[in-house]
């Protein structure tokens, strides 16, 4: 039997200079890969389409955070806590650019 994947949570920030916030996160069935049955995809895009910053759990890579064209192992305590703190570092980065 398959389980479908089931959308928690979507959120799409478009910025007036042409920056992009998304985050999703999917319920799924806990699995090696996915002990906590959850996926997600946290990304921060310039206007240019480059990713800024990135957090995720892809297939096979485990929880990751994406910075500067670096991929680096994240640590993962719950989805809030990760989608809080991404929120601050992407508060930081547009900080930082102005």
């Amino acid at each position: 039997m398959t389980h479908k994947a089931v959308l928690l949570f979507h959120e799409k920030v478009e910025y007036a200079d042409g920056d992009i916030v998304e985050v999703k996160a999917w319920a799924v069935a806990p699995s090696p890969a996915k002990p906590e049955g959850i996926k997600y995809s946290l990304v921060y895009t310039g206007k240019d389409g480059t990713r800024i910053l990135g957090y995720d759990n892809a297939e096979g890579k485990g929880h990751h955070k994406h910075l500067g064209g670096r991929e680096s192992p994240s640590e993962f305590t719950n989805i809030e806590r990760l989608i809080e703190r991404f929120g601050q570092e992407v508060a930081h980065l547009r900080r930082r650019m102005t």
